[in-house]
Protein backbone atom coordinates (compact mmCIF):
# COMPACT_ATOMS: atom_id res chain seq x y z
CA UNK A 1 0.00 0.00 0.00
CA UNK A 2 2.80 2.39 0.92
CA UNK A 3 4.52 1.54 -2.35
CA UNK A 4 1.40 2.40 -4.33
CA UNK A 5 1.01 5.75 -2.52
CA UNK A 6 4.65 6.56 -3.18
CA UNK A 7 4.27 5.72 -6.89
CA UNK A 8 1.10 7.84 -7.06
CA UNK A 9 2.85 10.84 -5.51
CA UNK A 10 5.83 10.39 -7.84
CA UNK A 11 3.53 10.18 -10.85
CA UNK A 12 1.67 13.32 -9.79
CA UNK A 13 4.93 15.20 -9.24
CA UNK A 14 6.27 14.00 -12.60
CA UNK A 15 3.08 15.14 -14.30
CA UNK A 16 3.27 18.48 -12.51
CA UNK A 17 6.87 18.98 -13.66
CA UNK A 18 5.92 18.16 -17.27
CA UNK A 19 3.01 20.59 -17.10
CA UNK A 20 5.21 23.23 -15.48
CA UNK A 21 7.94 22.77 -18.12
CA UNK A 22 5.36 22.97 -20.91
CA UNK A 23 3.86 26.11 -19.39
CA UNK A 24 7.32 27.60 -18.92
CA UNK A 25 8.27 26.84 -22.54
CA UNK A 26 4.99 28.26 -23.74
CA UNK A 27 5.60 31.43 -21.72
CA UNK A 28 9.12 31.72 -23.15
CA UNK A 29 7.86 31.11 -26.68
CA UNK A 30 5.03 33.65 -26.42
CA UNK A 31 7.21 36.26 -24.75
CA UNK A 32 10.04 35.73 -27.24
CA UNK A 33 7.62 36.07 -30.13
CA UNK A 34 6.32 39.38 -28.80
CA UNK A 35 9.87 40.55 -28.20
CA UNK A 36 11.04 39.68 -31.72
CA UNK A 37 8.04 41.31 -33.39
CA UNK A 38 8.41 44.57 -31.48
CA UNK A 39 12.15 44.76 -32.21
CA UNK A 40 11.55 44.07 -35.92
CA UNK A 41 9.02 46.93 -35.87
CA UNK A 42 11.67 49.11 -34.15
CA UNK A 43 9.37 49.65 -31.17
CA UNK A 44 12.31 49.41 -28.80
CA UNK A 45 10.70 50.90 -25.69
CA UNK A 46 7.78 48.51 -26.10
CA UNK A 47 10.20 45.60 -26.57
CA UNK A 48 12.18 46.31 -23.39
CA UNK A 49 9.78 44.61 -20.89
CA UNK A 50 9.65 41.48 -23.06
CA UNK A 51 13.45 41.45 -23.20
CA UNK A 52 13.81 41.82 -19.43
CA UNK A 53 11.43 38.94 -18.82
CA UNK A 54 13.25 36.77 -21.38
CA UNK A 55 16.75 37.47 -20.04
CA UNK A 56 15.53 36.73 -16.50
CA UNK A 57 13.35 33.67 -17.09
CA UNK A 58 14.59 32.18 -20.39
CA UNK A 59 18.29 33.09 -20.87
CA UNK A 60 18.99 29.75 -22.58
CA UNK A 61 15.83 29.53 -24.64
CA UNK A 62 16.88 31.10 -27.95
CA UNK A 63 20.38 32.32 -28.79
CA UNK A 64 19.73 34.32 -31.93
CA UNK A 65 16.27 35.50 -30.90
CA UNK A 66 17.20 36.83 -27.47
CA UNK A 67 20.76 38.04 -27.91
CA UNK A 68 20.77 39.23 -31.51
CA UNK A 69 17.46 41.08 -31.17
CA UNK A 70 18.62 42.28 -27.77
CA UNK A 71 21.67 43.94 -29.33
CA UNK A 72 19.51 45.54 -32.02
CA UNK A 73 17.12 46.83 -29.39
CA UNK A 74 19.79 48.42 -27.20
CA UNK A 75 21.53 49.99 -30.18
CA UNK A 76 18.20 51.59 -31.08
CA UNK A 77 17.55 52.68 -27.52
CA UNK A 78 21.02 54.23 -27.23
CA UNK A 79 20.50 56.25 -30.41
CA UNK A 80 17.14 57.46 -29.16
CA UNK A 81 18.19 58.20 -25.56
CA UNK A 82 17.96 61.90 -24.70
CA UNK A 83 19.48 61.86 -21.21
CA UNK A 84 22.80 60.64 -19.88
CA UNK A 85 21.04 58.59 -17.22
CA UNK A 86 19.04 56.73 -19.86
CA UNK A 87 22.17 56.11 -21.93
CA UNK A 88 24.03 54.69 -18.93
CA UNK A 89 21.05 52.45 -18.12
CA UNK A 90 20.99 51.07 -21.67
CA UNK A 91 24.78 50.65 -21.77
CA UNK A 92 24.78 48.67 -18.53
CA UNK A 93 21.95 46.41 -19.70
CA UNK A 94 23.72 45.78 -23.02
CA UNK A 95 26.91 44.88 -21.15
CA UNK A 96 24.89 42.46 -19.00
CA UNK A 97 23.35 40.95 -22.16
CA UNK A 98 26.83 40.01 -23.39
CA UNK A 99 27.72 38.69 -19.94
CA UNK A 100 24.60 36.52 -19.97
CA UNK A 101 25.43 35.23 -23.42
CA UNK A 102 28.97 34.27 -22.37
CA UNK A 103 27.54 32.38 -19.37
CA UNK A 104 24.61 30.65 -21.06
CA UNK A 105 26.14 30.04 -24.51
CA UNK A 106 29.82 29.85 -23.61
CA UNK A 107 30.82 27.61 -26.54
CA UNK A 108 29.29 30.05 -29.04
CA UNK A 109 30.38 33.21 -27.26
CA UNK A 110 34.20 33.36 -27.03
CA UNK A 111 35.53 35.90 -24.57
CA UNK A 112 37.91 37.34 -27.14
CA UNK A 113 34.94 38.44 -29.23
CA UNK A 114 32.37 39.46 -26.64
CA UNK A 115 34.67 41.00 -24.06
CA UNK A 116 36.02 43.07 -26.95
CA UNK A 117 32.48 44.19 -27.83
CA UNK A 118 32.04 45.26 -24.21
CA UNK A 119 35.34 47.14 -24.16
CA UNK A 120 34.56 48.87 -27.47
CA UNK A 121 31.20 50.05 -26.14
CA UNK A 122 32.81 51.33 -22.94
CA UNK A 123 35.42 53.15 -25.03
CA UNK A 124 32.70 54.76 -27.16
CA UNK A 125 31.06 56.16 -24.03
CA UNK A 126 34.18 56.54 -21.89
CA UNK A 127 33.50 60.18 -20.93
CA UNK A 128 29.94 59.39 -19.93
CA UNK A 129 31.08 56.37 -17.90
CA UNK A 130 34.03 58.22 -16.37
CA UNK A 131 36.62 55.75 -17.64
CA UNK A 132 40.33 56.47 -18.00
CA UNK A 133 42.54 55.40 -20.89
CA UNK A 134 44.47 53.21 -18.46
CA UNK A 135 41.30 51.36 -17.40
CA UNK A 136 40.35 50.78 -21.02
CA UNK A 137 43.86 49.68 -21.98
CA UNK A 138 43.83 47.15 -19.14
CA UNK A 139 40.49 45.78 -20.36
CA UNK A 140 41.81 45.22 -23.88
CA UNK A 141 45.12 43.92 -22.52
CA UNK A 142 43.26 41.33 -20.48
CA UNK A 143 41.37 40.17 -23.59
CA UNK A 144 44.66 39.97 -25.51
CA UNK A 145 46.20 37.80 -22.81
CA UNK A 146 43.17 35.59 -22.09
CA UNK A 147 41.78 34.88 -25.58
CA UNK A 148 44.02 36.25 -28.33
CA UNK A 149 42.73 33.70 -30.85
CA UNK A 150 39.22 35.15 -30.77
CA UNK A 151 40.28 38.77 -30.31
CA UNK A 152 39.81 39.51 -34.00
CA UNK A 153 37.92 42.81 -34.00
CA UNK A 154 39.71 45.35 -36.24
CA UNK A 155 38.17 48.19 -34.26
CA UNK A 156 39.10 46.61 -30.94
CA UNK A 157 42.72 46.03 -31.95
CA UNK A 158 42.99 49.64 -33.11
CA UNK A 159 41.54 51.03 -29.87
CA UNK A 160 43.85 48.76 -27.86
CA UNK A 161 46.89 50.32 -29.52
CA UNK A 162 45.41 53.82 -29.36
CA UNK A 163 45.15 53.46 -25.58
CA UNK A 164 48.77 52.28 -25.42
CA UNK A 165 49.85 55.41 -27.33
CA UNK A 166 47.86 57.56 -24.90
CA UNK A 167 49.58 55.95 -21.90
CA UNK A 168 52.97 56.37 -23.57
CA UNK A 169 52.29 60.08 -24.18
CA UNK A 170 51.43 60.45 -20.50
CA UNK A 171 54.70 58.83 -19.49
CA UNK A 172 53.02 55.67 -18.18
CA UNK A 173 54.62 53.35 -20.77
CA UNK A 174 58.20 53.17 -22.01
CA UNK A 175 59.23 53.45 -25.68
CA UNK A 176 60.07 49.74 -25.70
CA UNK A 177 56.63 48.85 -24.34
CA UNK A 178 55.07 51.02 -27.05
CA UNK A 179 57.11 49.40 -29.83
CA UNK A 180 56.49 45.89 -28.48
CA UNK A 181 52.74 46.49 -28.43
CA UNK A 182 52.86 47.94 -31.93
CA UNK A 183 54.60 44.77 -33.11
CA UNK A 184 52.06 42.61 -31.25
CA UNK A 185 49.15 44.39 -32.95
CA UNK A 186 50.78 44.32 -36.39
CA UNK A 187 51.53 40.60 -36.04
CA UNK A 188 47.92 39.93 -35.04
CA UNK A 189 46.54 41.99 -37.92
CA UNK A 190 48.80 40.20 -40.41
CA UNK A 191 47.68 36.83 -39.06
CA UNK A 192 43.99 37.75 -39.42
CA UNK A 193 44.53 39.22 -42.90
CA UNK A 194 46.37 36.08 -44.03
CA UNK A 195 43.67 33.75 -42.69
CA UNK A 196 40.82 35.73 -44.24
CA UNK A 197 42.73 36.12 -47.51
CA UNK A 198 43.32 32.37 -47.73
CA UNK A 199 39.63 31.65 -47.19
CA UNK A 200 38.55 34.31 -49.66
CA UNK A 201 41.02 33.09 -52.29
CA UNK A 202 39.57 29.59 -51.98
CA UNK A 203 36.11 30.98 -52.79
CA UNK A 204 37.45 33.18 -55.61
CA UNK A 205 39.04 30.07 -57.14
CA UNK A 206 35.59 28.47 -57.38
CA UNK A 207 34.51 31.15 -59.84
CA UNK A 208 31.14 32.85 -59.99
CA UNK A 209 29.07 29.69 -59.61
CA UNK A 210 29.13 29.33 -55.83
CA UNK A 211 26.40 28.51 -53.35
CA UNK A 212 24.46 31.20 -51.50
CA UNK A 213 26.23 30.09 -48.32
CA UNK A 214 29.64 30.55 -49.96
CA UNK A 215 28.52 33.91 -51.31
CA UNK A 216 27.67 34.97 -47.76
CA UNK A 217 31.12 33.87 -46.54
CA UNK A 218 32.72 35.65 -49.48
CA UNK A 219 31.05 38.91 -48.48
CA UNK A 220 32.11 38.38 -44.85
CA UNK A 221 35.78 37.78 -45.71
CA UNK A 222 35.78 40.73 -48.12
CA UNK A 223 34.26 43.05 -45.51
CA UNK A 224 36.66 41.81 -42.84
CA UNK A 225 39.68 42.44 -45.08
CA UNK A 226 38.33 45.89 -45.94
CA UNK A 227 38.05 46.66 -42.21
CA UNK A 228 41.64 45.58 -41.58
CA UNK A 229 42.78 47.52 -44.65
CA UNK A 230 41.18 50.59 -43.10
CA UNK A 231 42.64 50.27 -39.59
CA UNK A 232 46.17 49.23 -40.59
CA UNK A 233 47.22 52.73 -41.71
CA UNK A 234 45.40 54.13 -38.66
CA UNK A 235 47.61 52.04 -36.37
CA UNK A 236 50.67 53.38 -38.19
CA UNK A 237 49.34 56.93 -37.88
CA UNK A 238 48.88 56.47 -34.14
CA UNK A 239 52.52 55.43 -33.84
CA UNK A 240 53.54 58.34 -36.07
CA UNK A 241 56.79 60.13 -35.28
CA UNK A 242 57.04 58.39 -31.93
CA UNK A 243 58.99 55.80 -33.89
CA UNK A 244 61.00 57.79 -36.40
CA UNK A 245 64.65 57.08 -37.17
CA UNK A 246 65.85 59.60 -34.60
CA UNK A 247 63.94 57.74 -31.89
CA UNK A 248 64.50 54.16 -33.04
CA UNK A 249 68.22 54.13 -33.84
CA UNK A 250 69.46 55.08 -30.33
CA UNK A 251 67.15 52.48 -28.75
CA UNK A 252 68.35 49.69 -31.03
CA UNK A 253 71.97 50.76 -30.56
CA UNK A 254 71.48 50.59 -26.80
CA UNK A 255 69.69 47.22 -26.79
CA UNK A 256 71.53 45.46 -29.60
CA UNK A 257 74.13 43.57 -27.55
CA UNK A 258 71.48 42.21 -25.19
CA UNK A 259 69.24 41.05 -28.05
CA UNK A 260 71.56 40.11 -30.91
CA UNK A 261 70.83 36.41 -30.36
CA UNK A 262 67.05 36.96 -30.23
CA UNK A 263 65.61 36.23 -33.68
CA UNK A 264 62.24 37.80 -32.86
CA UNK A 265 63.83 41.04 -31.63
CA UNK A 266 66.05 41.24 -34.71
CA UNK A 267 63.12 40.56 -37.05
CA UNK A 268 60.94 43.22 -35.45
CA UNK A 269 63.79 45.72 -35.42
CA UNK A 270 64.45 45.12 -39.13
CA UNK A 271 60.79 45.49 -40.02
CA UNK A 272 60.34 48.70 -38.07
CA UNK A 273 63.52 50.35 -39.32
CA UNK A 274 62.56 49.51 -42.90
CA UNK A 275 58.96 50.70 -42.46
CA UNK A 276 60.11 54.00 -40.98
CA UNK A 277 62.55 54.68 -43.80
CA UNK A 278 65.74 53.98 -41.85
CA UNK A 279 67.14 51.51 -44.36
CA UNK A 280 70.15 53.72 -45.14
CA UNK A 281 71.32 53.75 -41.52
CA UNK A 282 74.29 51.51 -40.58
CA UNK A 283 72.23 50.12 -37.68
CA UNK A 284 69.71 48.67 -40.11
CA UNK A 285 72.53 47.01 -42.07
CA UNK A 286 74.08 45.66 -38.87
CA UNK A 287 70.80 44.13 -37.67
CA UNK A 288 70.03 42.61 -41.07
CA UNK A 289 73.44 40.98 -41.34
CA UNK A 290 73.17 39.62 -37.80
CA UNK A 291 69.73 38.20 -38.52
CA UNK A 292 71.03 36.64 -41.72
CA UNK A 293 73.87 35.01 -39.76
CA UNK A 294 71.55 33.80 -37.02
CA UNK A 295 68.39 32.85 -38.92
CA UNK A 296 68.58 33.45 -42.69
CA UNK A 297 65.13 33.58 -44.22
CA UNK A 298 63.16 35.22 -47.01
CA UNK A 299 62.90 38.49 -45.09
CA UNK A 300 66.63 38.85 -44.45
CA UNK A 301 67.35 38.05 -48.09
CA UNK A 302 64.86 40.74 -49.08
CA UNK A 303 66.49 43.31 -46.81
CA UNK A 304 69.93 42.39 -48.16
CA UNK A 305 68.50 43.08 -51.61
CA UNK A 306 67.28 46.49 -50.38
CA UNK A 307 70.75 47.23 -48.95
CA UNK A 308 72.84 46.02 -51.88
CA UNK A 309 70.47 46.13 -54.85
CA UNK A 310 71.86 42.77 -55.92
CA UNK A 311 69.31 40.66 -57.81
CA UNK A 312 70.68 37.44 -56.28
CA UNK A 313 69.30 38.42 -52.90
CA UNK A 314 65.84 39.07 -54.31
CA UNK A 315 65.93 35.73 -56.14
CA UNK A 316 67.05 34.08 -52.91
CA UNK A 317 64.19 35.75 -51.06
CA UNK A 318 61.65 34.35 -53.52
CA UNK A 319 63.21 30.87 -53.46
CA UNK A 320 63.17 30.77 -49.65
CA UNK A 321 59.57 31.92 -49.49
CA UNK A 322 57.10 29.12 -50.27
CA UNK A 323 53.95 30.64 -48.76
CA UNK A 324 52.04 32.32 -51.64
CA UNK A 325 50.65 35.06 -49.38
CA UNK A 326 54.09 35.94 -48.05
CA UNK A 327 55.56 35.77 -51.53
CA UNK A 328 52.82 38.16 -52.65
CA UNK A 329 53.93 40.54 -49.92
CA UNK A 330 57.50 40.39 -51.22
CA UNK A 331 56.31 41.33 -54.69
CA UNK A 332 54.26 44.11 -53.15
CA UNK A 333 57.30 45.42 -51.26
CA UNK A 334 59.34 45.35 -54.45
CA UNK A 335 56.57 47.19 -56.28
CA UNK A 336 56.61 49.84 -53.56
CA UNK A 337 60.36 50.21 -53.92
CA UNK A 338 60.07 50.73 -57.68
CA UNK A 339 57.17 53.15 -57.24
CA UNK A 340 59.14 55.25 -54.75
CA UNK A 341 61.97 55.47 -57.29
CA UNK A 342 59.61 56.50 -60.10
CA UNK A 343 59.97 53.19 -61.96
CA UNK A 344 56.25 52.94 -62.58
CA UNK A 345 56.34 50.24 -65.24
CA UNK A 346 58.29 47.87 -62.97
CA UNK A 347 56.08 48.80 -60.04
CA UNK A 348 52.95 47.91 -62.04
CA UNK A 349 54.50 44.59 -63.07
CA UNK A 350 55.14 43.56 -59.47
CA UNK A 351 51.80 44.82 -58.16
CA UNK A 352 50.17 42.52 -60.71
CA UNK A 353 52.40 39.61 -59.69
CA UNK A 354 51.41 40.21 -56.09
CA UNK A 355 47.71 40.11 -56.91
CA UNK A 356 48.11 36.96 -59.00
CA UNK A 357 49.35 35.19 -55.88
CA UNK A 358 46.83 36.82 -53.57
CA UNK A 359 43.63 37.84 -55.43
CA UNK A 360 42.00 38.75 -52.11
CA UNK A 361 44.29 41.79 -51.85
CA UNK A 362 43.14 44.06 -54.65
CA UNK A 363 44.86 47.14 -53.24
CA UNK A 364 47.55 46.87 -55.92
CA UNK A 365 44.98 48.06 -58.44
CA UNK A 366 44.63 51.27 -56.44
CA UNK A 367 48.38 51.75 -56.52
CA UNK A 368 48.43 51.31 -60.30
CA UNK A 369 45.45 53.66 -60.60
CA UNK A 370 47.29 56.31 -58.58
CA UNK A 371 50.36 55.95 -60.82
CA UNK A 372 48.20 56.44 -63.90
CA UNK A 373 46.53 59.49 -62.39
CA UNK A 374 49.91 60.86 -61.37
CA UNK A 375 51.14 60.59 -64.96
CA UNK A 376 48.39 62.65 -66.57
CA UNK A 377 50.62 65.69 -67.08
CA UNK A 378 53.60 63.74 -68.41
CA UNK A 379 51.89 61.19 -70.68
CA UNK A 380 49.64 61.86 -73.67
CA UNK A 381 50.11 64.38 -76.46
CA UNK A 382 46.98 66.53 -76.29
CA UNK A 383 44.93 67.76 -73.37
CA UNK A 384 42.20 65.27 -74.33
CA UNK A 385 44.65 62.37 -74.35
CA UNK A 386 46.11 63.42 -71.02
CA UNK A 387 42.68 63.54 -69.36
CA UNK A 388 41.73 60.25 -71.04
CA UNK A 389 44.32 58.58 -68.79
CA UNK A 390 41.83 59.04 -65.96
CA UNK A 391 39.69 56.37 -67.64
CA UNK A 392 42.59 53.96 -67.23
CA UNK A 393 42.89 54.97 -63.59
CA UNK A 394 39.15 54.52 -63.08
CA UNK A 395 39.22 51.03 -64.63
CA UNK A 396 42.02 49.96 -62.27
CA UNK A 397 40.28 51.42 -59.21
CA UNK A 398 37.04 49.68 -60.21
CA UNK A 399 38.83 46.32 -60.02
CA UNK A 400 39.35 47.05 -56.33
CA UNK A 401 35.67 48.06 -55.95
CA UNK A 402 36.88 51.46 -54.82
CA UNK A 403 34.89 54.68 -54.68
CA UNK A 404 37.88 56.45 -56.22
CA UNK A 405 36.87 54.97 -59.59
CA UNK A 406 34.01 57.48 -59.85
CA UNK A 407 36.34 60.32 -58.84
CA UNK A 408 38.74 59.43 -61.64
CA UNK A 409 35.91 59.16 -64.16
CA UNK A 410 34.74 62.63 -63.18
CA UNK A 411 38.18 63.97 -64.19
CA UNK A 412 38.12 62.25 -67.58
CA UNK A 413 36.74 64.02 -70.68
CA UNK A 414 33.01 64.74 -70.52
CA UNK A 415 30.43 63.95 -73.21
CA UNK A 416 30.66 67.50 -74.62
CA UNK A 417 34.46 67.09 -74.76
CA UNK A 418 34.13 63.78 -76.60
CA UNK A 419 31.63 65.33 -79.05
CA UNK A 420 33.78 68.41 -79.60
CA UNK A 421 36.90 66.35 -80.33
CA UNK A 422 34.93 63.80 -82.42
CA UNK A 423 36.40 60.94 -80.35
CA UNK A 424 33.30 58.84 -79.63
CA UNK A 425 34.22 55.13 -79.65
CA UNK A 426 37.74 55.78 -80.95
CA UNK A 427 40.93 54.26 -79.55
CA UNK A 428 43.79 56.28 -78.07
CA UNK A 429 47.25 54.81 -77.63
CA UNK A 430 49.10 56.20 -74.63
CA UNK A 431 52.87 55.99 -74.78
CA UNK A 432 55.55 56.76 -72.15
CA UNK A 433 55.69 54.13 -69.40
CA UNK A 434 51.95 53.41 -69.56
CA UNK A 435 51.87 51.72 -73.00
CA UNK A 436 48.12 51.13 -72.93
CA UNK A 437 45.21 51.77 -75.27
CA UNK A 438 42.01 53.52 -74.24
CA UNK A 439 38.65 53.14 -75.96
CA UNK A 440 36.72 56.38 -75.62
CA UNK A 441 33.12 55.80 -74.45
CA UNK A 442 30.53 56.05 -77.21
CA UNK A 443 28.05 58.89 -77.02
CA UNK A 444 24.66 59.01 -78.72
Amino acid sequence: MKTNITLLIAFLLFGFNITFAQTSNEDCTNNMSLFAETVKAKKYEEALPYYRKAIKDCPKFNLSGLYKYGEDMFEGLLKAATTDAKKVENINELLMLWDSRMVNYASKSPKGKFEAKKAELRYEYKELLGLTDEQLYNEFDSIYKVDLENFTSPKGLYIYFKMMVSLYDKGLKTPQQLFDKYDDIVDKIEKEVDENSTKLNQLIAKGEKISSKDEKYKRFYTQTLAAFDKITPSVDQELGDRANCEVLIPIYQRDYEANKSDGVWLQRAMNKLYAKGCKEDPMFVKIVKQKNTLEPNADTAWYLYVITGEQRYFDQSLSLQTDPLKKAKLYRKLAGEFKSKGSNSKAREYYYKSMELNPADASGYLQVASMYAGSVKSCGNTNFEKRAIYWLAANEAAKASSDTASKYRALAPSKPDIFKEDMSGKTIKIGCWIQRSITVPKIN
